[in-house]
């Protein structure tokens, strides 16, 4: 039976059973995951889930019900019972809802790839993994070893009753791996590309630039360094903070505090609000002149590309932090009408069984002119930080604390000795406000994180996060406990 068939079928009983508004997304996703730790195969899955979801608008209260089975006697029950939920919630609403402007998206998206991941077999897959495992282990004085690989195939269609219909697949790939040390009374450990995974839109040929296993050795070596390196000191000195971790920063500091849900307060009861309220937009000096930040879905391979959100909304760019004044947030449709804007498409369930919420796409910090090496040796006294160990941060993103993998000592602008054990530690519009040097285009990655988290109940984002080293004034450092 053709698809289009069953979401016009709900579009069609949704609007006969009063609906002002309604959008149906079918989504199938496919999914397969390794992991090999120390020597052994510990995760070897495939799965894959294929379901509906309706979403209504009922006299200014939404409703949403999902099936995995698809059929049309499913979908009219799912529909129907999308209706009953957004009329029991109509007592409870706050009068009529705005959406703005009609939604009528048309097309397909596919994320572009040269290789399909799923056609790589299963061994030499393993056997990747595997020859990384047996190279960090190959370093004396690791005790632990851990390589991982992902892949995801999502198809999905979308239909509104404002005449949008669009169809897109989106392919994820990603990996890493991690050595750790173990010594008297202390564990370090130490990651590659980046602490979670590196992970984003494209093939397998994300996987192969890499070079997990070029890098394995090295990874392992700087584990095994790090257990007699000198802890991180405490005060206030210079940081320039890594790419990697920096990439977190801005998830942290900038990504969450501009979700207008949350600023709004519908997200409060689970994962809080935000600091950049509404009297704030183009009114606030979020980071110096050097911060310029910007939301898109469109850069690749970042985890948040795609061509439409799940309002149907095209993708696109939105200034963010413009020479540290801030002017934008990430939006539906509802939430940007009341502002009397229009919506950036930034949308997205994380499956067919989920209501849409807004989340992060790429979010990133523009490069800016500085090499790396420039950098370091402009700075008298300070260090830098890499990849992300630990992190805490305010339900108002406002109050943070990071820890990271590994700390070089900078004196007179020269790299000195690994540190171990470092923190810092900072109020976010001052944190951003002490920064005066972002280094350039050649130093910039677009990183991936594949679980932030968000909802109740529970939906797993998948955001990116470009960004280059960047260095920032008397921030206070001290030792991880």
């Amino acid at each position: 039976m053709p698809m289009d068939y069953l979401l016009s079928k709900a579009l069609d009983l949704a609007c006969g059973k009063g609906a002002s508004y309604c959008d149906v997304r079918m989504v199938e996703t496919n999914q397969e995951r390794l992991v090999v730790r120390t020597g052994v195969v510990d995760t070897l899955s495939t799965d894959g889930s294929l379901g509906i979801g309706v979403r209504v608008l009922v006299n200014g209260s939404w409703g949403f019900a999902s099936t995995n089975i698809v059929s049309p006697s499913e979908v009219d029950r799912i529909t129907a019972l999308a209706v009953e939920i957004a009329k029991a919630s109509s007592g409870s609403s706050n009068g009529p809802v705005s959406l703005g402007p009609p939604v009528t998206s048309q097309g397909v998206y596919i994320t572009p790839i040269q290789t399909d991941p799923f056609s790589i077999s299963v061994e030499d897959k393993l056997g990747l993994l595997f020859e990384a495992d047996q190279r960090m282990g190959s370093v004396k004085g690791i005790s632990a070893t851990m390589g991982n690989l992902i892949f995801i195939r999502e198809h999905k269609t979308f239909a509104n009753s404002e005449g949008a219909l669009v169809e897109q697949t989106i392919y994820e790939a990603g990996g890493g791996i991690m050595a750790t040390a173990r010594g008297i009374g202390e564990v370090q450990r130490r990651s590659y590309p980046q602490s979670m995974r590196q992970q984003g839109c494209s093939g397998w040929e994300f996987v192969a630039t890499m070079d997990l296993l070029g890098n394995a050795e090295r990874t392992a070596a700087e584990a095994v360094a790090l257990l007699s390196a000198e802890h991180c000191p405490s005060g206030l000195t210079t940081v320039i903070v890594g790419a990697s971790q920096l990439g977190l920063q801005i998830h942290e500091s900038c990504g969450h505090a501009i979700e207008l849900d949350r600023v709004l307060g519908s997200e409060a009861a689970y994962a809080g609000t935000s600091f950049l309220t509404t009297d704030k937009l183009n009114n606030f000096q979020y980071g110096s002149e050097q911060i310029n930040i910007t939301a898109d879905s469109i850069r690749l391979p970042g985890l948040g590309s795609y061509g439409w959100d799940d309002e149907g909304v095209e993708a696109q760019s939105t200034p963010v932090v413009q020479n540290g004044r801030f002017v934008g947030y990430l939006m539906s449709r509802e939430t940007a009408s009341g502002l009397g804007l229009r919506s950036n498409g930034s949308m997205r369930a994380a499956s067919w069984n989920r209501i849409p919420l807004i989340r992060m796409n790429n979010v990133s910090l523009e490069p800016g002119d500085w090499s790396l090496e420039d950098l370091i040796a402009d700075t008298d006294d300070g260090i830098l930080m890499e990849m992300n160990r630990s992190w805490s941060i305010d339900d108002r993103r406002y109050n943070f604390q990071f820890g990271t993998e590994t700390g070089y000592e900078i004196k007179k602008g020269k790299l000195g000795k690994l540190l171990r054990n470092c923190t810092y530690t900072g109020i976010t519009p001052e944190f951003w406000n002490s920064c005066d040097a972002v280094c350039n285009q050649d130093q910039w990655t677009m990183w991936g994180i594949p679980n932030c988290g968000k909802g109740q109940p529970g939906q797993l984002g998948h955001t990116g996060h470009g960004a280059a080293p960047a260095r920032f004034r008397n921030i206070q450092v001290g030792v991880m406990q």
